[in-house]
């Protein structure tokens, strides 16, 4: 048997072959959702990574859309999104470059994937998800060069921003029982990485989010020089953080956000919102009881009132585990 039979036949045997093609089919799909017209120029490898490009009508995050963290989005727009927007006003300097690579860190449900959102929008920027899935492939070498494809798709697509959720997993502190396979994709994304770095030029940028960024490789917070802690809200943010979720739901008059505030310290944004999710359901459920589960009654549900979130936060702290507030301390060795 020949070396091109050998090649079909691994292929045919191979499980994930259909998985490939639907994601060619997909990643074509939102290339031309994205006004791509150099598809035919991308090859077999960018177009599997293009896979995790996001369709930019699904991001519906707007700086408006998030409570409680103006002093950190003012940090983004100034340095991330403004060399963006006008790279006119920094092309003559490389000390004003925008950083190529951020990493926001914090609790979880605080934020952190709403502002990577956010700054791709603002930025008018293309937003890869990057799917670390997506870089494993079982066939010795194909890692590495999906690892660089991701990076020269970006270029091609620039001003681009490679988002990296729980970057920790991925790019952890390396150690002597890593797998060997493991070591080459990492050294790979590296040396990439400092390409863009070493050209001041390309509007591409890594974006990580992680919960512990203690975990994340000192050689990786290096390529990072703009962090941003996105801790838990304060009083007041967690107030504003209320009338935003609350902003154009049918709510009572009697709700008092400064008393809801004062009863959810340590709460996280998402916790907030999961509160007045349960204070949404309980009200549709009391109506649903009271109309005895009949499709055709008359009437409308009441408004949320200050009881069902009361009722709501006493739930949510409950199920919820308790986590610090405070930025967390880590060293570059």
């Amino acid at each position: 048997m020949t070396y091109f039979g050998i090649k079909l036949l691994v292929k045919a045997m191979d499980p994930t072959n259909s998985d490939k093609k639907s994601a060619e089919i997909k990643a074509r799909e939102m290339l031309k959702k994205l006004g791509v017209k150099n598809v035919k120029e991308l090859t077999a490898y960018e177009l599997c990574m293009a896979a995790n490009l996001v369709d930019p009508l699904s991001i519906d995050v707007q700086w408006n859309n998030i409570g409680g963290l103006s002093d950190i989005i003012q940090n983004i727009q100034e340095t991330v999104i403004l060399p963006f927007n006008r790279p006119d006003l920094f092309q003559n300097s490389s000390l004003l470059q925008a950083p190529k690579g951020v990493l926001l860190y914090g609790p979880p449900g605080c934020g952190k994937t709403m502002l990577a959102k956010a700054t791709a929008k603002g930025a008018g920027a293309r937003f890869i998800n990057l799917q670390i899935s997506s870089l494993v492939d079982k066939w010795y070498g194909e890692s590495q060069k999906r690892a660089e494809a991701i990076f020269s798709l970006a270029m091609k697509l620039q001003p681009c921003i490679i988002f990296i959720d729980e970057i920790d997993s991925f790019l952890r502190s390396r150690t002597s029982t890593d797998h060997e396979a493991t070591v080459m994709i990492k050294t790979q994304f590296m040396s990439f990485w400092d390409g863009l770095i070493t050209n001041p030029s390309c509007q591409v940028m890594v974006m990580g989010a992680t919960n512990r960024p203690q975990d994340v490789d000192a050689a990786i917070l290096r390529r990072m020089p703009s962090m941003f802690h996105v801790g838990l809200p304060g009083k007041k943010q967690r107030e504003n953080i209320i009338r935003l979720i609350l902003s154009g739901e049918n709510v009572d008059d009697d709700i008092e956000y400064n008393t809801l505030a004062e009863h959810t310290e340590s709460f996280s944004g998402s916790d907030l919102r999961e509160i007045c999710r349960a204070a949404a359901v309980s009200v549709a459920h009391e109506f649903i009881r009271s109309s005895g589960f009949n499709s055709e009654s008359e009437g409308m549900m009441r408004g949320i009132n200050m009881k069902d979130l009361e009722s709501a936060t006493k739930k949510v702290r409950q199920t919820k585990s308790l986590s610090t507030s405070s930025p967390l301390n880590f060293h570059l060795d």
